[in-house]
């Protein structure tokens, strides 16, 4: 081919390339070098550049994330809500109130190893990590994409936050907020916070709240008695609780927790925390029977009542209380308790038909309460409400709407022996002091009158000793005996020894001698505690100690100043002591025990009281005659079928076996009376032995004095002291003995029966 030819060719081929070289209006190398179709829109510089943003990206994302979220700095609603939990003495759980079944304990009171535990199986590298597990997250992102399960792969911390301050929901937008506050958690706050914050609020299953609350639940005891295999169950429980446990569980649940369980102490040997040897020692630990949550049946509903009214009398209020988060132990001894209880039931409300009420409409009406002491530390060891809270709200034992009858007498006493008081005759007041003691015999030296009737009106001499006198609960020996200290002194004594001021207390009335006042069993528990610890006053106290995270409650000192003197104390029970041996107490006397004590019945047979105590302890029993329905008092006369029913029976019945119980094992101590004084014998001139008044229309019997116009008195013939006084007014001699009726009880002054 020649050279015009090959040219000719040439430019046949650069025809032929023409069009697309022109379209790009570029000639030659230029127009051969362009990158044509998609490989216009990559290149390896487009691609890293693409893919360092979307790295970039959920940086800025997450760093701007940081700043919009804030930590919250309240807890969600449910977070630190906790039980008051109420104690024996021994530390056993009596019971729990409040919405949420938890209480929170400190690191300190939680095992090393069971902490230990919890991190092995949840995150082991929970002291090292920031609060979150960014491989953790993958986890759980690839588990929920490929039906593996839930997210999970939260670490501690981000459980703790989502406990503590967020919600149980599994929404993307509390997830992103739960890393986000758990990274500040973790910034702000000490590891070991977490740690317990993270135990103290996590589910366990059997409506348990919190790891202390789980150990009562599953293995009756607190958390800081927790073994490391108990740990280790609880830890593994916490991922399915009704699925796991072992109470409840079908195959596949024993199966899987048995799987977690073993995973735990595999995982500490894996951490170098426990031993090869030993973890091949261990094995699952059986959980106790669930049992329902320790409540306000039978008397632990009062006893609670009683534990709260005394924190408030101390400045806590009932809605401080009502908050939650008290550990309150009670001084209730759980033995004496349930002997008090069964005290109660045997001697009393097993002889009671509540249904009848056709025949037995008194039954309806009974109402029991009970006061158990230790007068060396005012510990109240024992009480006793009532039937319960359903039958009764308030219990019997605080109930201050009834008076405390003849009970009342030992503190006249006391008040005169403490005060040097003396009779009308000028003689010195002492158990061997005489007195008058014909029923319904005007006292002497009163503004105001007063006449009381003795017990089934009978006439007891014209001279009687103290003594003989309380043994017998003579009423009209205490009315002339409260004016000769005076009103005043005897209420002074009396609320000096635990008595309470209350409103209707009318300190110049002799009425007061026969118990006119209102009272409970705990202040006259107090009251009789005090004689027994030799003057030294007694406040009887049900909280041994009360703790709560914003700190602790301190428990009123029990054991007071010397109220009176060691003298009077002692004196007061020697004489009680003839009471029990020798009076209306002798129901109570036996050889297993020495006792003093007093009975008390109140005006129609409306209560009736025993009050006694050994050296060991002071317990009073009292009945209430109570209208159901309207809390109208009525008579307790009836009582189970029978007659009268006052101090001397169902109380001291149940004061007996309720003492044998609790004092058993032989011969007990005995009083240390040693500065008790009887003062001087004196020898009645004529009998004193007891005689029943007669009625009006008839002759009174020997020795015994007519009955008395209280509007026409003369003075009796004079007796063998002779008074320094005004003497004791009789009726005019003119008056006829069958004629003249006995004068009205002043309507007034309530009366009261001795017993």
């Amino acid at each position: 081919m020649g050279r015009a030819e090959a040219r000719k060719a040439q430019q046949q081929r650069g025809a032929r390339r023409g069009p697309s070289g022109r379209a790009n209006g570029t000639k030659g190398k230029a127009g051969a070098g362009k990158r044509t179709g998609i490989r216009r829109f990559f290149t390896w510089r487009k691609v890293l550049g693409t893919l360092f943003g979307l790295m970039l990206l959920p940086i800025a994302g997450a760093i701007v994330l940081y700043f919009l979220v804030d930590e919250p700095t309240d807890p969600n609603e449910s977070a630190t809500l906790q039980s008051n939990t109420y104690r024996y003495a021994d530390g056993t759980v009596m019971a729990r109130t409040g919405k949420m079944n938890r209480e929170m304990v400190p690191i300190d009171k939680i095992p090393e190893d069971v902490r230990t535990a919890f991190i092995a199986i949840e995150n082991k590298s929970f002291y090292k990590d920031r609060g979150i597990d960014v491989m953790g997250v993958a986890r759980g992102l690839f588990n929920t994409v490929t039906g593996k399960g839930k997210a999970g792969g939260s670490t501690i911390t981000q459980q703790y936050v989502k406990n503590y301050y967020l919600t149980q929901d599994q929404s993307p937008t509390r997830k992103l907020r739960e890393l986000v506050i758990s990274l500040k958690v973790d910034r702000r706050m000490e590891k070991d916070d977490i740690l317990v914050g993270y135990l103290n609020t996590n589910f366990y299953g059997r409506n348990a709240y919190g790891i202390q609350a789980a150990a009562q639940a599953f293995y009756g005891v607190d958390a800081d008695k927790l073994t490391l295999e108990q740990g280790a169950y609880l830890a593994a429980v916490i991922q399915a609780p009704s699925q796991y446990d072992l109470a409840t569980a079908g195959p596949n649940g024993t199966r899987l927790v048995n799987i977690r369980f073993n995973a735990v102490l595999d995982n500490m040997v894996e951490m170098g925390v426990l031993d090869e040897a030993k973890r091949k020692t261990m094995t699952l630990p059986p959980p106790i029977k669930p049992k329902p949550r320790p409540g306000m049946e039978g008397q632990k509903g009062y006893l609670i009542q009683a534990a709260n009214d005394e924190m408030d009398e101390q400045d806590i209020t009932p809605a401080q209380i009502a908050a939650g988060g008290w550990n309150i132990v009670l001084n209730i001894d759980p033995k004496k308790q349930e002997a008090l209880e069964k005290a109660v039931n045997d001697e009393l409300e097993s002889k009671l038909d509540r249904k009848d009420t056709k025949n037995r409409p008194q039954d309806q009406s009974v109402q029991a309460g009970a006061t158990s002491v230790d007068p060396k530390t005012g510990a109240i060891v024992a009480m006793y409400g009532g039937q319960g809270l359903a039958e009764k709200d308030q219990s019997n034992a605080l109930r201050t709407d009834y008076q405390p009858g003849s009970t009342f007498k030992p503190i006249v006493l006391a008040s005169a022996l403490q005060n040097g008081a003396t009779t009308q005759d000028g003689k010195p007041i002492t158990p061997n002091a005489l007195y008058d003691g014909t029923s319904r015999r005007q006292v002497v030296g009163s503004k105001i009158p007063f006449n009381p009737q003795n017990q089934d009106d009978k006439d007891y001499g014209k001279e009687i000793t103290v003594q003989d006198a309380t043994n017998s609960s003579v009423n009209s020996v205490y009315a002339q005996m409260v004016v000769d200290v005076g009103p005043p002194a005897v209420k002074k004594t009396a609320i000096s020894l635990g008595m309470k001021d209350r409103d209707g207390w009318q300190e110049d009335q002799p009425a007061m001698s026969l118990g006119s006042m209102s009272a409970n069993t705990m202040e006259m528990a107090g009251v009789y505690a005090t004689f027994d610890n030799h003057g030294k006053k007694v406040t009887p106290t049900i909280i041994k100690s009360a703790e709560h995270a914003d700190g602790k409650f301190k428990p009123r000192d029990a054991i007071g100043s010397q109220v009176i003197s060691r003298q009077t104390a002692d004196t007061v029970t020697k004489v009680l002591t003839g009471v029990v041996n020798d009076g209306s107490g002798s129901k109570v006397k036996s050889s297993v025990y020495e006792a003093a004590g007093k009975t008390g019945t109140t005006e129609e047979n409306r209560a009736g009281w025993f009050t006694g105590y050994t050296p060991e302890l002071v317990t009073v029993v009292a009945m209430f005659g109570e209208e159901p329905g309207t809390h109208k008092q009525v008579t307790l006369t009836g009582t189970a079928g029978g007659g009268r029913a006052g101090g001397s029976s169902f109380p001291a019945e149940i004061w007996k076996a309720y003492t044998l119980a609790v004092l058993k094992g032989g011969k007990t101590a005995e009083f240390d009376l040693s500065d008790a004084v009887m003062g001087a014998k004196q020898t009645p001139t004529r009998s004193a032995s007891p005689s029943a008044s007669q009625s009006p229309s008839s002759q009174p019997p020997t020795n015994s004095a007519p009955p008395q116009n209280s509007s026409s008195p003369t003075p009796t013939p004079t007796p063998t002291h002779t008074p320094t006084k005004s003497p004791t007014p009789t009726p005019s001699a003119s008056a006829s003995k069958t004629n003249v009726p006995k004068p009205p009880d002043p309507p007034q002054f309530p009366q009261t029966d001795g017993n």
